[in-house]
């Protein structure tokens, strides 16, 4: 049996009803959202079950939501299963006051470098995770640079020329 995402979708249910959401299917890549609180209990399902078998960790990252109050992190991950080739992609959502999510490390091996990163640039709190330290920028830092909390560009300047931009002016002539 070839595995399908509709598989998939169907054991999850099986296993966590209808905590876990937003169901969809881009690319061929189901993607999914779950609680934080579930999210190493979805991974080790996913892991153990003989039919399934996710068990390489491709990616984990975040991403900053800034107008869903309440939910402005969100973690990713990106599970492989090599056995049938089919990927999989989750999310959980945390508050950005309190972004405590559990470590995939006891799972993952390869969650370690990528959970100090995702700590390092968005603030993510990995609980339990061995040695969550600054990886990539210098530990004095007291932001975290991916957050969209800074303006692109400074909106003060004056010595640049917005037309050499492709802005305003007669662009185009």
């Amino acid at each position: 049996m070839s595995l399908t995402n509709e598989h998939i979708k169907n054991r999850l249910a099986e296993k966590f009803g209808d905590v876990l959401t937003n169901f969809e299917e881009a690319f061929g890549m189901m993607s999914f959202h779950a609680p934080k609180e579930l999210n190493l209990k979805v991974m080790q399902f996913l892991y153990d079950e003989e039919d399934l078998q996710f068990r390489f960790l491709s990616d984990l990252t975040a991403v900053h939501y800034p107008n869903q109050k309440g939910a402005e992190l969100a973690v990713v991950y990106h599970l492989h299963n090599f056995v049938d080739n089919v990927r999989l992609r989750f999310k959980v959502f945390t508050d950005i006051t309190t972004p405590q999510v559990y470590t995939a490390t006891s799972l993952f091996s390869s969650a370690n470098w990528m959970e100090r990163e995702t700590y390092d640039f968005f603030g993510v709190d990995f609980v339990g995770h061995p040695n969550l330290v600054r990886i990539l920028n210098v530990d004095e830092m007291d932001y975290f640079p991916m957050r969209k909390e800074f303006p692109l560009e400074d909106q003060t300047r004056v010595d640049k020329d917005d037309e050499m931009f492709g802005r305003g002016g007669n662009v185009g002539i």
